[in-house]
C-alpha cells in the first residue's frame, strides 16, 4: 500500500508542501514516475545531524599498519550481533586474519549481514546491478539516504563550495540519461525542506525537449550529480543559470571530461569515488598526482594483493573497507573489486586513495609484442573531454576502441593509441549506443 504524504515527510511543513506542489505543477515539469521522501522524524533527523558533525569534525586517520581505536570494537559487535560474521567467527591473531567478504557473499543471503540488534520496521529493499551485470539485494534504512548529504557536503568543501538548502528553492538535482528509470520531486529534511530532485534528460521523458532547460533554469538546484555521461549531454543545453559544483559518481570523471564541464558551467566538477555498498568513500583532489581524499569517519580502507594480503603503502591492489553507516549493512573487510593506492600525506596519519580504478589490472600487447598496463591507457585516454570508452584487443592483437560522441576526431585518438601501441598497431573505433549501460573499460582476448 503506497504511503501517504505524511508517512513520507512526518517533518514536513504548509512550506515544503507548498515547494514540492510547484515542482510537480510547474508547466515545464517532467513526467515523474515515482513518489519518495526522506521519511525522518526528529529522532532521525537528528541522528543525521550528529553524523554531519562527526564527518566535518574527525576527518579519517589512521598510520599504517596501525588501524584506528574503533575499529575493533566495530569487528567484535559484528561477529557478536551479525549472522554472517558470526557464523565464521574465530580467534582471530590480528584483524588481517579475518577472512574477507566480496559482492557475492550478499547475492547469495542479503539478511544475514542484518545484526541482531537492528529493528527492521523501516527496512528499505534496493536492488542493483552495479557495473558487473550481477544483481544484489541490499537492505538499507530511510535514514541512511539522509546520511549521504553529509558526505557530499565535506567532499564539496575540498573546493570551497557550501550547500545550503533552505525552504523553497531546490539544493540538489540528480541528473541522468538512460532509456528509463526512476524520476521524482522530493525535499530533504536535512537540507531545511530544500528540493531534491531525479531528473532524466532523455527527451521521451518531458512534454516538450525544451522544458529541460526551463525546468532546471527556473528551479536553479545549487548542485547537481550525475555521471560523466549525463553531464556531456548537458553541456547540449543551453542553460542560462549556472551550479555551485557538478558531482560526478558511478563512473570515473576523467580529467579532459573535468575540465570541459569546468569550462562550460563555470564552476567545480568533482570525482566522487562511491558504490551502492558504501555511500561515497573519496572525492578526487585537484593536482596531477589525482589524490583521493577519504570523506567517512568510520569506514577503514585496506589494499589487498590476489591473495588477501595487505599491500605496502604506495602499492597498487584491491581496495578492501571495512565499517560504513548503513546499520543493515555492516562491512567486514569487503573487497570492493575496485583497484588503487592507499598512501600517508602530511601528518603521516592521513590516508589518501590515488590511481583508482574498477576492476583488476588488464595488460594489452603493443603492436611489437611489448606489455601494456591499462594504467598507461588511461593516462592516454584522460586528456580527452570523453564521458566514457571500452578497450579490447582480440586474439589477432586488434584494438577495438568503443567511444561516446564527445567531439574529439578519430585520427586524434588513433594518433595518441599509436604512440603507446606502436605506429602499426590496429585500432578501429566505434561509437557507444547513446543509452547504453556502464562498460567494462577494459578486457582482452589475449590472456
Amino acid at each position: 500500500m503506497p504511503l501517504s504524504e505524511s508517512e513520507r515527510y512526518p517533518l514536513m511543513t504548509d512550506a515544503g508542501r507548498s515547494l514540492l506542489r510547484d515542482l510537480h505543477e510547474h508547466p515545464s515539469a517532467p513526467l515523474f514516475n515515482h513518489h519518495v521522501g526522506d521519511r525522518m522524524d526528529q529522532e532521525s533527523l537528528q541522528r543525521a545531524r550528529d553524523f554531519q558533525n562527526e564527518v566535518f569534525e574527525r576527518p579519517p586517520q589512521w598510520r599504517d599498519r596501525q588501524p584506528p581505536e574503533w575499529l575493533q570494537p566495530f569487528v567484535n559487535y559484528c561477529e557478536r550481533e551479525t549472522p554472517f560474521y558470526r557464523r565464521r567467527a574465530v580467534n582471530h591473531g590480528t584483524f588481517t586474519d579475518i577472512p574477507t567478504t566480496c559482492r557475492a557473499d550478499f547475492g547469495q543471503a542479503p539478511w544475514m549481514f542484518v545484526p541482531d540488534d537492528q529493528p527492521v520496521d523501516d527496512l528499505i529493499l534496493y536492488n542493483t546491478s552495479g557495473t558487473t551485470g550481477h544483481p544484489i539485494d541490499i537492505l538499507s534504512r530511510p535514514i541512511v539516504s539522509t546520511m549521504v548529504v553529509p558526505l557530499l557536503r565535506a567532499a564539496l568543501r575540498t573546493r570551497g563550495v557550501e550547500l545550503n538548502g533552505g525552504a523553497g528553492r531546490v539544493a540538489v538535482a540528480q541528473i541522468c540519461f538512460q532509456k528509463r528509470t526512476f524520476t521524482f520531486a522530493a525535499l530533504s529534511s536535512i537540507l531545511g525542506e530544500a528540493g531534491n530532485l531525479k531528473l532524466n534528460l532523455n527527451p521521451l521523458d518531458w512534454r516538450d525537449p525544451d522544458d529541460r532547460i526551463r525546468y532546471l533554469d527556473e528551479w536553479a538546484p545549487e548542485i547537481l550529480t550525475g555521471d560523466p555521461i549525463s553531464f556531456y549531454e548537458l553541456t547540449k543545453l543551453p542553460l542560462r543559470r549556472q551550479p555551485k559544483a557538478l558531482i560526478s559518481t558511478s563512473m570515473t570523471l576523467l580529467p579532459g571530461l573535468q575540465k570541459t564541464l569546468e569550462d562550460r558551467f563555470g564552476c567545480p566538477a568533482l570525482d566522487l569515488y562511491s558504490m551502492n555498498e558504501t555511500g561515497p568513500i573519496a572525492v578526487r583532489l585537484p593536482g596531477e598526482d589525482q589524490r583521493y581524499q577519504l570523506l567517512q569517519p568510520r569506514l577503514y580502507v585496506e589494499i589487498l594483493d590476489n591473495d588477501g594480503n595487505p599491500c605496502e603503502a604506495g602499492e597498487r591492489g584491491e581496495i578492501t573497507v571495512t565499517g560504513g553507516f548503513n546499520p543493515l549493512l555492516p562491512l567486514l573487510r569487503y573487497r570492493t573489486g575496485d583497484y588503487g593506492t592507499l598512501a600517508y600525506y602530511e601528518d603521516a596519519k592521513t590516508p589518501f586513495l590515488s590511481n583508482v580504478e574498477g576492476r583488476p589490472a588488464t595488460v594489452f600487447r603493443g603492436a611489437s609484442g611489448q606489455h601494456i598496463n591499462n594504467i598507461d591507457v588511461t593516462q592516454v585516454m584522460r586528456r580527452y573531454p570523453i564521458a566514457r570508452f571500452a578497450l579490447h584487443q582480440s586474439s589477432d592483437g586488434s584494438l577495438q576502441l568503443r567511444v561516446s560522441d564527445n567531439g574529439t576526431p578519430d585520427e586524434e585518438l588513433l594518433i595518441a593509441l599509436r604512440a603507446l601501441f606502436g605506429v602499426e598497431q590496429v585500432i578501429t573505433i566505434s561509437l557507444v549506443d547513446i543509452y547504453e549501460g556502464k562498460l567494462v573499460q577494459y578486457t582482452t582476448d589475449l590472456g
